[in-house]
């Protein structure tokens, strides 16, 4: 079966180049069952090799030659004509198993890109972490998957029963199809009259001249809009090769912050990312005076939708790194992110496709053509927040103790941070260009700080 790419799909086929491989990717770190066999991780090694059956999209191939260039396109293979040895690869760290020899090796396999002669997919058990802990480093490509679907994937793969041992390798699950037969949803108004695009397009061109309007009035200070965004060492040109960070909190310690400050989890999430990067910025000597603007995807995904493909619109908020003092930077990250989510809850859902389109558009053209990193930037960079599942979950016996989320970098991009919370976990991900952004653990490191900094702070407020 042929399936021909939905226009937010095949958008990622046409950004696609050497310098910005468009694949997205986890890392799941998880600890054996109590009591189990010393050659347990062997034991599951064997079991992926054996699997040989594909489930969409890790049976999905992209249609070569000119008709798929132009009208990217999946093809189907049939299990026989998919190389598993070459998909699935099982590593080991060398000693002592820490989070820099994981760390080192995570970058490189998140700095090449996917074989489009191929499946767009790669999976890697990686074992002889510190405490007989193993991990899973598993990218597919941007246009088969968001971070709600990489979500849904894991909790259709992994089990909240400790003592189950049916769970079944992730391509043998994988998602739903996206062909017209597997429509996430009804058509809505503008899609049910495809020969009038004005039905959707000039309320979304309205939409995004209320935004301008309302970026530009004085009394909103903290309202965020496309191409508001100051210049930064953030948004030149990248290259390749990439670094890869980690942080993991209790979610119970970051909701602890929201509640006291009175404001959402992800208002703390999107407020310690701007301190660390005001201080990572500061030390570099590279701090613009206005504040950074990040790119918020927001899912637009219907509820149980586990199809392949991408539902997202995006938001624009302030991280506020111009303010030094850490309760008035979550208060007004606080006030942009409600600015923003009140600008979207405004439109109507069959003009949010649009909206995204004139939104995004313009900068994706720009990385498109090769022309993004030289002017101002639509945004500094996109901060990304997906919940999860919050019980416990377990693969054949070994406990997920943390999974997280490892984006995509452009030209105009050379910093993307992603958290997924899962199982009482906040897990961040973090990914910089290895040549434009010098020690991205310190960025990592420095977001914590400032973590830190928070609930001091909460705590002689409260005093």
């Amino acid at each position: 079966m042929s399936i021909v790419m939905k226009p937010n799909d095949a958008a990622w086929m046409f950004i696609e180049k050497p310098e910005q491989p468009c694949h997205v990717a986890s890392l799941s770190v998880f600890s054996p069952p109590p009591g189990a066999a010393s050659d347990y991780v062997r034991q599951l090694v064997a079991q992926f090799e054996a699997t040989r059956v594909f489930a969409p999209p890790f049976n999905y191939v992209l249609r070569r030659g000119v008709r798929g260039k132009l009208v990217p396109t999946w093809d189907e293979l049939p299990a026989d004509q998919i190389d598993l040895e070459y998909h699935f690869r099982h590593s080991a760290l060398p000693a002592p198993g820490g989070e820099l020899e994981l760390g080192k090796l995570v970058s490189r396999l998140h700095s090449h890109a996917l074989d489009f002669r191929r499946p767009l997919w790669e999976l890697h058990l990686i074992e002889g972490l510190e405490h007989g802990r193993f991990a899973i480093y598993m990218k597919l490509h941007h246009s088969q998957m968001d971070g709600m679907a990489g979500v849904a994937l894991w909790n259709r793969v992994m089990s909240l029963d400790a003592d189950a041992r049916n769970c079944q390798a992730p391509w043998a699950v994988g998602l739903k199809s996206s062909g017209p037969k597997n429509d996430r949803q009804k058509p809505s108004q503008a899609e049910k009259n495809p020969g009038n695009p004005a039905a959707a397009m000039l309320p979304a061109l309205q939409a995004i001249g209320d935004l301008v309007k309302a970026a530009k009035n004085p009394e909103h200070p903290l309202q965020a809009m496309p191409y508001g965004a100051p210049r930064s060492v953030l948004n030149g040109r990248i290259h390749g090769q990439r670094r890869v960070a980690t942080q993991t909190y209790t979610l119970a310690r970051i909701q602890a912050v929201a509640r006291k400050a009175e404001v959402s989890v992800n208002d703390v999430f999107l407020a310690i990312c701007g301190g660390g990067l005001r201080r990572y910025l500061m030390e570099q000597g590279k701090l613009p005076l206005a504040s950074l603007t990040a790119g918020l995807p927001v899912s637009v995904r219907p509820a149980g939708d586990v199809s392949v493909g991408n539902a997202i619109s995006f938001m624009f908020a302030k991280l506020c790194t111009d303010i030094a003092d850490p309760l008035a930077r979550l208060r007004g990250c606080h006030e942009s992110t409600a600015l923003a989510k009140e600008h979207l809850q405004r439109m109507p859902k069959d003009v949010m496709e649009s909206y995204t389109m004139l939104a995004m558009g313009p900068y994706l053209a720009q990385v498109a053509l090769g022309l993004a990193g030289f002017g101002r930037p639509s945004h500094n960079l996109i901060v990304s927040n997906v919940p999860g599942e919050r019980r416990p979950q377990y693969f054949n016996g070994a406990r997920l103790e943390q999974l997280y989320p490892i984006s995509a970098l452009f030209n105009g991009q050379a910093v993307n941070i992603s958290v997924f919370s899962c199982g009482g976990n906040f897990s961040l991900g973090f990914v910089g260009c290895r040549d434009s952004l010098p020690s991205i653990q310190k960025l990592a490191v420095y977001t914590g700080a400032a973590l830190s900094d928070l609930e001091a702070a909460l705590s002689t407020s409260r005093e």
